[in-house]
């Protein structure tokens, strides 16, 4: 899991999810979440890994330019509007 703040200074959770599959390949995927819960959970399941730790270490080497830009069409893609829950 990784923090990192979007462009309006809220902080969001970097992570990944397992998928409850019999496959044995890509089970893992990238989601987004606010760092204090209070919003929704964003997933992003065109990106995959294969373990949790091929994930981890992908998503702690992405830079915060990445980040911004994959939650921005997570966003996007479930109408989640930028200001959503934050106060």
């Amino acid at each position: 899991m990784r923090s990192f703040h979007d462009a309006a200074g809220r902080e969001w959770l970097a992570d990944a999810v397992e998928e409850a599959t019999p496959r044995h390949h890509g089970r893992w995927y990238l989601v987004f979440r606010p760092a204090e819960g209070d919003g929704p959970v964003l997933p992003m399941p065109e990106v995959r890994w294969q373990t949790r730790e091929t994930a981890e270490r992908t998503v702690n080497t992405m830079s915060v330019t990445e980040l911004r830009r994959r939650l921005a069409a997570a966003r996007a893609r479930r109408g989640v509007a930028a200001g959503v829950g934050e106060r």
